[in-house]
């Protein structure tokens, strides 16, 4: 139980109160001096009758005002207040004593360390944090706030170190310790961003590879050109990303930034929706997002699914400027840069008759590659905490660390939905881990993925001769509507016909019998 004492300052008031709780025997467990006029007191719960003895008792003491229950003492809800604090920052924090050994962590450096509590308290604190000497900084003349980069558990942090003093009775300070926060890369360049008016595009995209690094430097260089460019690369990497990124760093940036999905319109409404409907000539019903556009940069992406007649106006829209609304005979002049992107091979389609090749080379003057996650490993793990630190920011969870474990499996991974699949594997992951405790590979649930086989969403239970009669039932399926007849599938796989029909009755595969 927590008493408030509402009394008058004078010396000796303190002591007559203890001397009323030594005579009903009652012990204290703490006593609190809040500002002047209040004195605090923890004690065993007495039982109701022993308080209405003792609350009389000590209002009968001079200078005592009043007496009542309070839920918490002053000293009490500065400890809990600070423990929230640190708590809920998703940093992780710690504090060291004069000798270099731990005194007080939060959760996320729990977290990073991967150890309770009880085996990280007290202990030095050169046991996991390498590249600085806290015992010879604590030990200068004048100990000044640091930062400085440290090695935690193999990966870098920026450290910010703050000494700790405490005043003594002549109101000097004295060097008690020190606070240390810990912060990421991917922290520290999220942070500085916000500081700035504006953010250009380039500095959302995050690039520790070499590979990386190299494709932003040239893709600044693109970015104040005004002629088109094609972005290529894999589904996930970021390709409309990147498009906007340039569009942010170009002199149109103060101007619309207008994506159109060539994959999602269907045929009946592409045209109308690109260049607008006109009812009549010069009536016009719906302006197209071309026309809207005007001043600004236009991204189309997956540009192969386009339809023939679209890559008709598309080209004459690159080559002059010009297009007609359906339905009207006017042209109508645009002043914008024309951003493309794809994840199939554009060369490829033109052999195939798929694409017009008048139109590739119009949109193909600059061009950019995104690699894929597999081939930028080193962004892999930073990617994955700046995801974990927006989503445990946006779910209001505690940031936590990737395991040991967990970072191995990431870089090994292949990754085939790239970024995209990885930013959905640590917001699923963040939403159901446990409130503690670090992700784990088993958290993320990726399924199994072999390059050049695709993905296994399940372990294969079964003999080798089981796995050989799926493997090759699902080849023979794939096959065979490319190749119907059982002369042309032998002949493609190089076995005899008979053995082909054999197969194809065995698994069930050919033309359905009226």
């Amino acid at each position: 139980m927590r008493l408030q004492v509402s009394c008058e300052d004078r010396i000796g008031l303190a002591r007559e109160i203890l001397e009323v709780l030594e005579k009903q025997n009652i012990n204290i467990n703490a006593i609190d001096a809040g500002s002047a006029g209040y004195v605090f007191l923890q004690i065993p719960a007495p039982s109701f009758e022993e308080l209405q003895i003792l609350m009389p008792m000590i209002r009968k003491i001079p200078g005592v005002t009043d007496v009542k229950t309070v839920p918490f003492m002053p000293s009490e809800r500065e400890h809990y207040a600070m423990e929230a604090l640190l708590r809920t920052l998703p940093d992780p924090i710690f504090a060291i004593d004069l000798k270099g050994r731990i005194s007080m962590a939060n959760d996320s450096i729990l977290s990073l360390l991967g150890l309770p509590r009880d085996q990280v308290m007290e202990e030095p604190v050169a046991n996991w944090v390498q590249g600085f000497s806290f015992l010879r900084w604590l030990g200068m003349d004048e100990v000044l706030p640091q930062a400085t980069r440290v090695s935690v558990q193999g990966n870098q942090y920026l450290a910010e170190i703050l000494p700790i003093d405490l005043p003594d009775e002549e109101g000097t300070s004295i060097l008690a310790g020190a606070m240390v926060l810990l912060k990421s890369p991917a922290r520290v360049g999220k942070q500085f961003n916000a500081l700035r008016d504006q953010v250009s595009g380039f500095d959302t995209l995050l690039a520790e590879s070499d590979k990386m690094r190299a494709l932003l430097a040239e893709a600044r260089r693109m970015a104040q050109l005004e002629a088109p460019l094609l972005i290529t690369g894999e589904t996930g990497t970021g390709k409309e990303l990147l498009a906007r990124a340039c569009h942010e760093a170009s002199l149109r940036q103060d101007k619309a930034f207008v994506v159109i999905n060539c994959a999602s319109l269907p045929d009946s409404v592409a045209e109308s929706e690109l260049f607008g409907l006109c009812k009549s000539p010069g009536e016009v019903v719906k302006r197209g997002v071309v026309e809207q556009a005007d001043g600004g940069t236009v991204f189309l992406d997956e540009v192969a699914d386009m339809t023939p007649q679209l890559q008709v106006k598309l080209l004459r829209l690159i080559q002059d400027g010009c297009f007609r609304r359906v339905g009207d005979d006017n042209e109508i002049r645009v002043d914008l840069r024309v951003i493309c992107a794809s994840q199939k091979d554009l060369s490829e389609l033109c052999q195939q008759g798929e694409f017009r090749e008048d139109l590739y080379y119009r949109i193909n003057v600059l061009n950019l590659h995104l690699p894929p996650l597999r081939e930028r490993k080193a962004d892999i793990i930073p990617l994955a905490e700046l995801f974990m630190e927006h989503y445990s920011q946006q779910l209001a969870s505690p940031l936590r660390q990737l395991s040991a474990e967990c970072r191995e499996f990431m870089k090994n991974y292949a990754w085939p939905g790239n970024v995209r699949q990885l930013k959905n594997a640590i917001f699923r992951a963040v939403s159901m881990a446990d409130e503690r405790g670090d992700l784990t590979p088993e958290q993320l649930r990726l399924p199994s993925w072999t390059e050049g086989f695709g993905y296994f969403d399940q372990e294969f239970e079964g003999t080798l001769d089981e796995a050989v009669k799926q493997f090759e039932a699902s080849l023979l399926r794939r096959l065979y509507p490319a190749y119907p007849s059982t002369r042309q599938l032998a002949r493609k796989l190089g076995v005899s016909h008979t053995a082909i029909a054999n197969k194809l009755r065995e698994h069930g595969i050919g033309k359905t019998r009226k």
